[in-house]
């Protein structure tokens, strides 16, 4: 079956890449270079992947990010976001069986320089028609804007494309496009075990039998 057509977006960290150990030292980092005690790990994923909260007040204790915040988060992030991060089981194969079949995209609320950063060093980046990141567009995830852009920018309708992501800001932000979405049982957020699949087998499963049912 071909379904070249049909357009499968990706959310990146908690979906392809467990990237939780470096996200929470970045976070850690800039807490403690502000004066703010270290965090469990744990208990940061949970926040990151929450659109319910003030994300500045969840992680740093203020109103909103400042300056300094982003400089020591880009500046720690930067050199270190290669480090301690690897592909959940069963990606490699499932882009393998995915590539011939769709065309793959990426949708992050990390920077562009850094998705393709993380997804070359991992091997991956080939599979993907186009990399967006959050500097690319207004509003990040949960809004729509990226699926929104990706969509326009290689001509998919929103019968025709579908977003895979571990997160309830996944989920918002394709309800907001008003399209499709799976989520993955595997990433930073916690689901209830009709929500996701749980592994990248079921997953391909999935993806295929929506593009039969379109």
């Amino acid at each position: 079956m071909k379904t070249k057509n049909k357009l499968i977006i990706f959310d990146m960290d908690g979906t392809l890449i467990n990237s939780g150990t470096i996200i929470a030292n970045t976070i850690n980092y800039v807490r403690t270079n502000t004066g703010l005690p270290a965090l469990e790990k744990h208990y940061l994923l949970k926040g990151i992947n929450n659109p319910h909260i003030n994300a500045a007040e969840f992680f740093y204790e203020t109103d909103n990010f400042s300056d300094i915040h982003t400089e020591l988060f880009e500046s720690y992030y930067n050199k270190h976001c290669v480090s301690d991060i690897e592909l959940y089981d069963g990606i490699i194969e499932l882009l393998e069986n995915l590539k011939d079949n769709f065309t793959l995209a990426i949708a992050t609320n990390a920077s562009t320089i850094f998705a393709n950063q993380m997804t070359n060093h991992l091997d991956i980046k080939h599979y993907f028609k186009d990399i967006m990141g959050a500097d690319k567009v207004k509003n990040s995830k949960p809004h729509p804007d990226m699926l929104n852009a990706l969509m326009e920018n290689h001509n998919f309708d929103k019968n025709n494309t579908i977003l895979v992501g571990d997160s309830h800001k996944d989920l918002f932000s394709a309800n907001n496009a008003n399209i499709d979405s799976i989520l993955v049982h595997w990433g930073f957020s916690e689901h209830k075990d009709t929500e996701a699949v749980h592994t990248a087998k079921e997953l391909q499963n999935k993806l295929f039998e929506w593009a039969k049912s379109k």
